[in-house]
């Protein structure tokens, strides 16, 4: 019998997901949301893929003309701060949200 699919992959997403790995075995599903726009995406990655990469396609997909040093990830209501490190060594296993922020507060308009 196999194990349920994660809680990720059952929440409903307006755009098609990320992948930066074929789905399969071995690769984790994520979800990662951005809380400015109220949007979400889901990302099929490896373990191996570092925190830069992801932050980059995901901010890539999510804002228009990105400038991708503006942006953090946060992970469990922290922001990972070695953008280097891969999935697995920030934590992140199948089933993980995350959060995609502008670094500094934005001006209401």
């Amino acid at each position: 019998m196999s194990a349920p699919p994660p809680f990720v992959t059952q929440l409903r997403a307006s755009r098609a997901p990320i992948e930066l790995a074929k789905p399969g075995a071995g690769v984790i599903t994520l979800r990662v949301e951005a809380s400015d726009i109220w949007d979400t995406v889901r990302v099929i990655a490896r373990p191996e893929t570092t925190v830069a990469e992801l932050k980059q396609r995901v901010v890539e997909r999510l804002f228009p003309n990105p400038h991708v040093d503006e942006f953090i990830l946060k992970f469990r209501g922290w922001e990972v701060l070695d953008e280097h490190a891969t999935l697995a060594d920030a934590g992140l296993v199948d089933g993980s949200i995350l959060l995609v922020a502008y670094r500094r507060r934005r001006a209401v308009r």
